[in-house]
């Protein structure tokens, strides 16, 4: 059987699985990827390969090709695709073993939260562009509140944010939740408090405003400067201007951006006593694991069993300066 049939079928099994549409071009990324290096180290074209040419001694050569161009985590996700393909090829009966045990793989890195330096910096980013401190040729302030107020008090990514419909903002008034589609097919209500719900209704008052289509309760919640829904490329753009016009661009940590967002939503949560399970409610996150970094990262945790040590209690009597107070 060819590799390349070998990889479709690989995704038609997955297929009641319901992967995002993000997901399945990842891995088509990682199997082109490495199926590139493979034919170069075989000397044949991508689509003469068979499968049971994919043994270890080519893959593992074609891994380290990969790698050399390739981020850690890059290289780590490819692995995880390769190896998912070849458990799918063995159970199927398409392969008689797994080859990816004999190649190495990257140990992840633990999860460093990258949170907006500055204790006040969030309310003074938010401050500052809900004045109009992003210059734009068409300036739309109320869209630029919403998109950072999305990652500062709701905790959403970026695909969350742009998979938004108007449908989303659901429940009573006082009681309102969101409705996320969050990574890997998870779903996800969180709770909002009625400022966010007063800038969701400013920014969709504004949206009737300036365009003449007419929405329905499906249509993208985020709009690009053209009424459609916003790109992930202006998206990103957004978020890193109003770091700029605001003058807090180097108060963001390098290769955060929109994710600092985020991170600091996760962060204030664990600083404010949230447990880890809360937390991972919350951000959608599918290990507790990740979760239990923002609150291990805060300290928290740590400063409160240092802080119960009994002696404590004898040391502060000996260090006020006037007991008699």
């Amino acid at each position: 059987m060819k590799l390349i049939d070998a990889q479709e079928a690989f995704f038609v099994a997955r297929r009641t699985r319901k992967d995002s549409p993000h997901t399945t071009a990842a891995y088509r990324r990682d199997f082109a990827g490495v199926s590139a290096q493979v034919a170069a180290v075989l000397g044949v074209e991508v689509a003469e390969i068979d499968l049971v040419m994919v043994a270890a001694q080519p893959l593992r050569a074609a891994f380290g090709v990969f790698a050399d161009s390739h981020a850690k985590s890059s290289v780590a996700r490819a692995w995880s695709t390769w190896n998912q393909f070849f458990q799918f090829c063995v159970a199927d009966g398409l392969c008689p073993g797994n080859p990816m045990g004999a190649i190495g793989r990257p140990r992840a890195a633990p999860l460093s939260p990258k949170p907006l330096r500055g204790e006040s910096t969030p309310e003074q980013l938010l401050s500052a562009i809900a004045a109009g401190a992003r210059q734009a040729r068409a300036p739309w302030p109320e869209r630029d509140l919403l998109v950072l107020a999305l990652g500062l008090v709701a905790g959403l990514r970026a695909s969350e944010m742009r998979a938004l419909t108007r449908s989303a903002m659901v429940g009573r008034p006082g009681e309102r939740r969101l409705f996320v589609h969050g990574k890997g097919n998870r779903e996800r209500s969180i709770p909002i408090e009625a400022p966010l719900e007063r800038v969701i209704e400013s920014y969709v008052a504004s949206c009737d405003e300036r365009f003449s289509a007419r929405f329905t309760a499906e249509s993208p919640l985020l709009l690009g400067s053209d009424g459609a829904a916003i790109g992930r490329g202006a998206l990103d753009y957004l978020v890193k201007s109003c770091f700029r016009s605001a003058g807090m661009h180097d108060r963001v940590p390098a290769g955060a951006n929109l994710h600092a967002l985020r991170h600091t939503f996760a962060t204030r949560l664990a600083e404010d006593g949230a447990n880890a399970v809360e937390i991972m409610t919350l951000l959608g996150h599918a290990s507790l694991n990740t979760s239990q970094n923002y609150i291990e990262a805060t300290g928290s945790h740590r400063r409160a069993a240092a802080a119960s040590n009994r002696t404590y209690r004898v040391l502060a009597d000996l260090s006020d300066p006037d007991p008699a107070l």
